[in-house]
């Protein structure tokens, strides 16, 4: 059955790919895939423009590297005023956009004064709240003035968006660009030069790139939806290249299609280092879960260790807090919540959950402990591990209703906080802890809609906002601690695994590897023995 299955996926792949050019099938070429067409690769817009693809094409000031550093990149070198406000930077001076354009000065303020005219669109980023002026001193002098002294200034300016730079040549002539742009134009490695809807997106070396020049001259991107067609173009050479996030949905690849690869001689398989925190967040506010005591009775009552091993093939570490301990200012030694159903039942029978007979769901006063919780029902991954946390759960009398929707009615549901309980992840290098903790205070994120409830909201908002603008460490140590701590004790995260990514290539292909941020592809990197 298995193998019909693959032949009949593989026959499909041949129709599917068949409009692709076949002049790029050559060695010159490197084909990757992605689950939809990149999008317009507006560098100030989210989605649909795909961040991988932004990344080839749009450069910032300063670029994120090992070990939390900040390195230059199209600025050669910057300053910061005594009192933090103000921040000068050197522009590289042999740096013109893909169309012709040089990058100078007003080519950056340009930039920023686009981010700056749609910033209700990037509440989410302190950053943009922050700058007060972006001024051109010269040819090749920017100068950024922030309203306080924002310590993360640094951090956030190496984002894959908002804060890139497109050519002055391909904005609107209002300078816009939240209402489109005339077309794709950056400083990067790469350029768009075909897209086909549903088929794929052709990206063309930029040979007058000022730095590192990819080895392939061509980089096609076709769209498959489905990881296992995905795997299944992997082994039918149809593409060279999986990259990505593990899982189904969104993910590149599922962890058993990589396991298999594993073992399989002519392919070279990696696993990147921890990306981010794969989470639940759970409703402080709404149903059962507004109850402190069910939301440690279901830290304890999840098999983390179960899950790692059945879900993520020990590909993923399990988690126990928020962030990682090595990630800035997360070292605080927080007592686990370790598993003990035991210790669940009495919580909750301590807290007037009752069951009447063993097996049954508890209740208090009338009320069922039923809770909601909702995933993206054609994300196999979530709902596997939904259905291991539904077992768990049902073990110590909590009832879990599966809400399986679409994603734009799961993405929804988190911003109105219609949910019991929902997944989550924090963003990764070099956002955490800074960027997702000041999302925490937007309503339109489920980590508001979910703290929404807790009684010191408030102060922890309040903190953040602090912390944000601390310019002493051992201050912000004490502000990170107060936010993560309470965070913790309130039990509003179930913390599942440190997500990871995974490769696979051909042994033909050699300089695949991770980038420095999640969505980060070093393609130019790659070459084919």
């Amino acid at each position: 059955m298995l193998r019909f299955c693959l032949r009949f996926l593989s026959g499909l792949l041949i129709i599917l790919f068949a409009a692709v050019p076949q002049a790029f099938a050559d060695k010159d070429t490197l084909i990757y895939s992605w689950s939809s067409n990149v999008g317009e690769l507006n560098p100030h817009m989210y989605s649909p423009n795909q961040m991988f693809a932004q990344a080839l094409l749009y450069e910032s000031l300063v670029k994120y590297g090992e070990g939390n550093k900040v390195l230059p990149w199209l600025a050669e070198k910057w300053t910061i005023s005594p009192d933090g406000k103000v921040y000068t930077f050197a522009l590289r001076k042999d740096v013109t956009f893909s169309d012709g354009t040089p990058l100078n000065a007003e080519a950056v303020k340009k930039n920023f004064e686009a981010v700056m005219m749609n910033s209700a669109r990037h509440k989410w980023l302190e950053l943009v709240a922050q700058i007060d002026k972006a001024e051109a001193v010269d040819e090749f002098t920017f100068r950024l003035t922030m309203k306080n002294a924002y310590y993360p200034t640094l951090q956030e300016l190496c984002l894959i968006r908002p804060l890139r730079f497109m050519s002055p040549a391909a904005m609107p002539e209002d300078g816009n660009t939240s209402k489109g742009i005339k077309r794709a134009v950056g400083t990067g490695p790469w350029m768009l030069v075909e897209s086909r809807k549903g088929e794929f997106d052709l990206f063309e070396r930029n040979d007058n790139y000022w730095g590192i020049k990819p080895k392939f001259k061509n980089l096609l991107v076709k769209v498959i939806s489905d990881p296992t067609t995905r795997a299944v173009a992997m082994e039918t050479g149809e593409i060279d290249l999986i990259h990505g996030a593990a899982g189904h949905g969104s993910g590149q690849i599922s962890l058993d299609s990589f396991e298999r690869f594993t073992t399989m001689p002519d392919y070279v398989t990696q696993i990147s280092q921890p990306l981010a925190s794969r989470v639940v967040a759970i409703n402080s506010k709404r149903g059962p879960t507004a109850d402190l005591t069910v939301r440690q009775a279901i830290q304890h009552s999840v098999d983390k260790g179960a899950l790692v091993k059945a879900i993520f093939y020990g590909v993923e570490q399990q988690a126990d807090t928020l962030y990682s301990a090595d990630t800035p200012y997360c070292d605080l030694g927080l007592k686990p919540y370790v598993f003990d159903r035991q210790l669940a039942e009495k919580l909750l029978d301590e807290a007037g959950w009752k069951q009447d007979t063993a097996g049954a769901i508890r209740q208090k006063n009338g009320q069922e402990l039923t809770i909601d919780f909702c995933f993206v029902g054609n994300d196999a991954q979530q709902k596997a591990i939904a259905e291991a946390i539904q077992g768990d759960l049902k073990k110590i009398g909590i009832k879990i209703n599966m809400i399986g929707e679409e994603p734009d009615s799961n993405m929804n549901r988190q911003k109105t906080g219609e949910f019991g309980m929902v997944f989550n992840e924090t963003w990764g290098a070099p956002y955490d802890p800074h960027s997702f903790c000041s999302s925490m205070r937007a309503p339109s994120h489920a980590d508001y809609q979910a703290q929404i409830g807790l009684p010191m909201k408030a102060e922890i908002d309040a903190k953040i906002g602090q912390v944000l603008l601390s310019t002493d460490e051992t201050e912000r140590q004490g502000l990170y601690k107060y936010i993560l701590t309470n965070l913790h004790e309130q039990a509003v995260y179930l913390p599942l695994t440190y997500v990871r990514g995974v490769i696979v290539h051909k042994k033909n292909l050699k300089g695949v590897r991770y980038g420095q941020l999640k969505a980060e592809i070093p393609f130019e990197l790659i070459e084919r023995d």
